[in-house]
């Protein structure tokens, strides 16, 4: 199983299907220039809700997945190969090293029409609005859970957010966020950050205006303006979210058309997977993202018939993914404040048969470190946790636990979702930790928000979670490890370092690799980093993600990636494959 799905990774494979009437209600005839049809609602689904919509609280993939479309930054990525590309800004230019950026805004470029403005009309994008968007994103709110991205690398932003700590904003807002004039924004960093494109691109850096804030409120959570190809139509919380097509954007093709494509898209929140697969069959819905473990073996049984019988209804995608499955320890609080009785846990588990069995093949093996692979770094040579009880039991021991006698029971808290894989996974997990140390390990499940809130809040010890790369830079997963994200308190939210792990040596070297300019020699350092917290045994690594897509076979320009960054921009559907 596992060699047939690494042969079909990164390229696109068909699937048999009963297929479904419905598909007639996408059709459109309305045919542009260079093949492309206009018209059609995207139907995707997701397994668990959103919390927020806001840029500055969306912290999920599915929350990130919803405001792609909605909202636009300065810069965006490929969906194909996840560079770099011109988005509101049309250019920008960044000095010999790499400590200040000038962007240079697309003139035009109009706000979605919504009622926070003067008549309901949008009004044009100036460089003001991102100087005030970013002036919130370092602005101490409980709304605002993405400080981090800006923290200590733009000049000024840490001052300005202990201003508003004690309620008096700096006057002019952000040292480093400079308006030239009124396309023309200009960011000036503390030290070198060649990456810091990839940080502009950051959902947290979408571009919303000061109306909105100001009409909304809190509720901008579910009140969203931006300048994206979609529109916020409707939302119903735990059923549906609706956007449309937006008819004043300002992108066009290489021909001339006026994007997007589509008509809009619909999110729907069914929470069981099986019953997704089942209406992606149907043909009610144009995608479904992840398969159910249990049935991996059948779709792929299935797509191995349809390319013999030469009978195409579905298109698979399978590439590896940006992203890592762990388990998380709470360490500032027992038993999990001490490094060995986290070593012990990470040598009772043995992650090949987690994946090779439990899964089915869907993943590879965490043999490393937090970092998956990554092109142009050394993820094999950060050294990681091989499968040993009997090195798991010596670390128990030597924390006073031999044999596990005396050891407290801990609950794994996890979260519906994913199908059961979570729940497989951490039944797994506490079989493997009982069998080879002797302890005894409950399974909590919580709803994603109070699960969120719990780690997050420093109420859970041990807890099942996952990260998905914001941006494409090796540092985006070693964040969630810096000890400068830690707040004092315990019970302070501490969204990005939910561990409470700090290590002056981590820190140190994680601190080197930010300012250092070539690319090697930056990844070389955050390989250093991240071999320090696995000899700390910072975390529980589980499996490196796969991306898997079924789409419908009609469904073009619509390539996977390793984040499963999604932008509809240029999506269409065609019909002419689906007959």
């Amino acid at each position: 199983m596992k060699r047939l799905i690494y042969l079909i990774i990164g390229a696109v494979v068909t699937l048999s299907s009963c297929g479904g009437d419905q598909n007639d209600q996408n059709k459109n005839s309305n045919l542009a220039k260079g093949g492309v049809q206009y018209g059609g609602v995207f139907k995707i689904n997701e397994t668990s809700d959103f919390k927020s919509l806001y840029p500055l609280d969306a912290t999920t993939v599915i929350e990130s997945g919803i405001i792609n479309q909605i909202y636009q930054g300065l810069v965006k990525l490929n969906q194909e190969d996840l560079s770099i590309l011109p988005a509101l800004a049309e250019k920008w230019e960044m000095n010999e090293d790499a400590t200040s950026f000038t962007f240079h805004l697309r003139k035009g470029v109009m706000f979605h029409d919504n009622k926070c403005f003067d008549g309901g009309k949008g009004r044009e994008v100036k460089a003001t609005d991102f100087k005030f968007i970013f002036n919130k994103l370092c602005e101490s709110n409980p709304n605002n859970q993405m400080f981090w991205l800006f923290k200590d690398k733009v000049k000024g932003a840490n001052a300005y957010y202990e201003s508003t700590q004690n309620k008096q904003p700096l006057e002019g807002g952000v040292e480093g966020i400079k308006v030239i004039d009124d396309y023309t924004l200009q960011i000036d960093l503390n030290y070198s950050f060649a990456g810091f494109l990839n940080i502009v691109s950051h959902p947290a850096c979408y571009l919303y205006p000061k109306e909105a804030l100001d009409t909304y409120g809190d509720d901008m959570r579910i009140n969203c303006v931006g300048t994206g190809p979609f529109r916020l139509k409707k939302i119903k919380e735990s059923e549906t979210v609706i956007l449309d097509r937006n008819p004043s954007y300002w992108e066009t093709d290489a021909y001339g058309n006026e994007l997007p494509y589509l008509d809009g898209i619909k999110f729907s929140f069914n929470k069981e997977k099986k019953a997704e697969l089942l209406e992606f069959k149907k043909g009610n819905l144009d995608m479904v993202f992840r398969l159910p473990v249990e049935m991996i073996s059948l779709v792929v049984g299935e797509l191995r018939d349809a390319k013999k019988g030469g009978n195409a209804s579905y298109v698979m995608q399978v590439v590896p993914a940006l992203s890592v499955y762990y388990l998380g320890f709470q360490h500032k609080l027992p038993p999990f404040n001490n490094i060995d009785v986290r070593k012990a846990f990470n040598y009772a588990i043995d992650r090949k048969s987690i994946v090779t069995y439990t899964l089915q093949g869907e993943g590879r093996p965490a043999m490393n470190g937090i970092i998956p692979p990554f092109k142009g770094y050394d993820s094999e040579g950060v050294k990681g946790y091989e499968f040993s009880p009997e090195k798991a039991k010596e670390h128990l021991a030597k924390a006073g636990f031999k044999n596990g006698v005396g050891f407290p029971e801990v609950a794994l808290q996890i979260n519906p979702g994913g199908g059961d894989r979570n729940v497989q996974i951490a039944e797994v997990v506490q079989k493997m930790l009982n069998e080879n140390l002797g302890i005894s390990v409950k399974i909590e499940q919580m709803q994603f928000g109070q699960h969120l809130e719990a780690l997050e809040t420093g109420k859970s010890l041990f807890w099942r979670a996952g990260w998905i790369a914001d941006y494409p830079e090796p540092e985006n997963f070693l964040n969630l490890l810096y000890g400068q994200n830690v707040p004092e308190e315990l019970s302070t939210k501490s969204f990005i370092n939910s561990m409470r792990y700090q290590s002056a040596e981590f820190d140190s070297v994680f601190n080197l690799a930010l300012r250092e300019v070539d690319q090697a020699k930056r990844y070389e350092l955050f390989r250093q980093a991240d071999q320090i917290q696995v000899n700390d045994a910072a975390i529980m690594p589980i499996l490196y993600d796969e991306n898997t897509r079924l789409l419908q076979v009609y469904v073009k320009n619509f390539p996977s990636n390793a984040m499963e960054y999604r932008d509809l921009t240029r999506v269409y559907f065609d019909h002419e494959d689906d007959k």
